[in-house]
């Protein structure tokens, strides 16, 4: 990996491990915008502070957009869904890796 790309990996993955931010983005990934409130009550646990904030940043970093229904994903966005979306079936191998360690 050349030093650019390391970097730009960096960057992604700070943007992406500020709080809730996956969350974000995991709930706008079927394409349909939302309103912030719907935004919140999809992402859970989230404060309007805080919401106001990932909003922000992810706008900023090009991966979200408002639109006249409400939130939607940019196709940057969407392209991160998408390589996202394997993380179900690694999140069910991991937790059955787990339980096994435990029994």
């Amino acid at each position: 990996m050349s030093v650019k790309e390391s970097a730009a990996v960096g960057q992604l993955l700070g943007l992406l491990e500020a709080r809730y931010a996956l969350r974000v983005i995991w709930a706008l990934k079927d394409g349909h915008a939302q309103t912030f409130r719907l935004l919140q009550d999809s992402v859970g646990g989230i404060t309007p502070n805080t919401l106001n904030t990932r909003i922000k940043e992810l706008r900023e970093a090009g991966l979200l957009t408002h639109i006249g229904e409400g939130y939607c994903l940019t196709p940057l966005g969407m392209d991160l869904a998408k390589r996202l979306g394997e993380l179900p079936a690694f999140a069910a191998r991991w937790a059955s890796s787990l339980s096994k360690k435990t029994q």
